[in-house]
């Protein structure tokens, strides 16, 4: 179960699908994600303890979004580095505790966090374009995406996150634009936006950790 929730939370947390292209959060899929189909049976003892651990999930030490947690049953597919879901039930009955299990898979620097509370899933791309002139808490969260690409691809720039989309952030997505073969517009649309949150995703390995 915390796998499960520690793996969603990380599609969500770094918008694996939005950064690239995508018009959704997470799919309803098996074969990709989590689903959940509304009339299965569902065992007393699963349903409690979902009660239970709904607002936990794996964190690894000095990273800020949940573990991506993949899983795999153990049996009909293995894979290092995965927990296995017949394995852990091994481990289990072998004395082993919830986290020496999570970590004899996943590493020993990682720890169970608790949110304060479960809100709905957030659309980054504020729905109306970003250029000279805007502010807000959009433009900080570019601002800051920004800043840390251009410490890569040093030509991006790195503008301050003020929040205030002015010359320097103006030029920065410009920089950045021609970079990744977009047009250069110096405004953030959601093309733009959703480049940039690849990019920024992929610089920080956020959903590989």
């Amino acid at each position: 179960m915390l796998a499960i929730i520690s793996f969603t939370l990380n599609r969500v947390y770094t918008e694996w699908y939005r950064s690239r292209g995508f018009d959704f959060t997470i799919t309803n899929s098996t074969a990709y994600d989590q689903s959940y189909q509304y009339g299965r049976t569902v065992f007393e003892d699963i349903s409690r303890v979902t009660d239970e651990l709904f607002t936990t999930y794996i964190k690894r030490y000095n990273a800020d979004q949940p573990l991506f947690a993949q899983y795999s049953d153990g049996r009909r597919v293995v894979r290092e580095g995965w927990l296995s879901q017949w394995g852990s039930q091994e481990l289990a009955q072998r004395g082993f505790t919830t986290i020496e299990i999570l970590r004899y898979y996943y590493g020993d620097n990682i720890y169970l966090e608790q949110a304060e509370a479960v809100s709905g899933v957030p659309v980054s791309y504020p729905g109306t374009e970003l250029s000279l002139g805007s502010t807000g808490s959009a433009v900080a969260t570019i601002q800051n995406q920004l800043d840390r690409i251009g410490k890569t691809y040093f030509s991006v720039g790195r503008p301050v996150p003020d929040g205030i989309f002015g010359s320097k952030t103006q030029q920065s997505v410009i920089n950045f634009q021609g970079i990744f073969n977009l047009p250069q517009t110096g405004v953030v649309d959601l093309a733009t936006w959703y480049q940039i949150s690849q990019v920024y995703v992929a610089l920080e390995r956020l959903a590989e950790l």
